[in-house]
């Protein structure tokens, strides 16, 4: 991507290694849905429920609300408290949905949105007080109480690693293809 690549010749220090581990992983995620058709991309292989057009799905909307808590704090995470065994059903739905390739969705589409996502966080990156600290927001799953806005692009760096990770087993389990080997 251009942008990425205008991003990166204007960082140094930090924010270029930082830069640099998130494109790894961007690469190493978009990879593993090279070649795939749309139906491909939304095919379960294994007994997760995941699909690689899911996860490119889900890393974007991930990568999208961390930028809003870069910017806005506690305050952009919507389900900030959340009761979630309380949730109705259609929350829960749209949710799930985050995780799958819906019919009406194409994979070209869906990259090109994480495209412009990690753009903008490219942009965050270029200009943001790493230091900047924001009270998290209440969830079981955290066990600190602040992050710093480095500690949240490691997170990004982490999550979509993590699931680049994911994609490379589902997409070995479909068609054979490794991203590495």
């Amino acid at each position: 991507m251009s942008t990425m690549a205008t991003t990166e010749t204007t960082l140094t220090g930090e924010r270029s290694d930082l830069f640099q581990a998130l494109a790894n992983a961007r690469h190493f995620l978009r990879f593993t849905v090279r070649g795939l058709s749309d139906s491909q991309a939304a095919q379960r292989t294994t007994d997760s429920e995941l699909t690689p057009g899911g996860l490119i799905k889900h890393v974007t909307a991930v990568e999208k609300q961390w930028q809003e808590f870069i910017v806005k704090g506690r305050a952009a995470m919507a389900w900030d408290g959340a009761d979630f065994s309380k949730m109705p059903p259609e929350a829960v739905e749209a949710f799930q949905n985050e995780f799958r390739m819906l019919r009406e969705e194409c994979l070209d589409e869906l990259l090109e949105n994480y495209a412009q996502v990690a753009a903008r966080t490219d942009a965050l990156l270029a200009e943001v007080d790493m230091d900047t600290v924001h009270e998290l927001p209440k969830a079981p799953w955290f066990v600190d109480t602040h992050w710093t806005v480095r500690r949240t692009l490691l997170h990004i760096i982490a999550e979509t690693t993590q699931h680049a990770g994911h994609a490379d087993i589902i997409r070995e389990s479909l068609d054979g293809q490794k991203t590495m080997g």
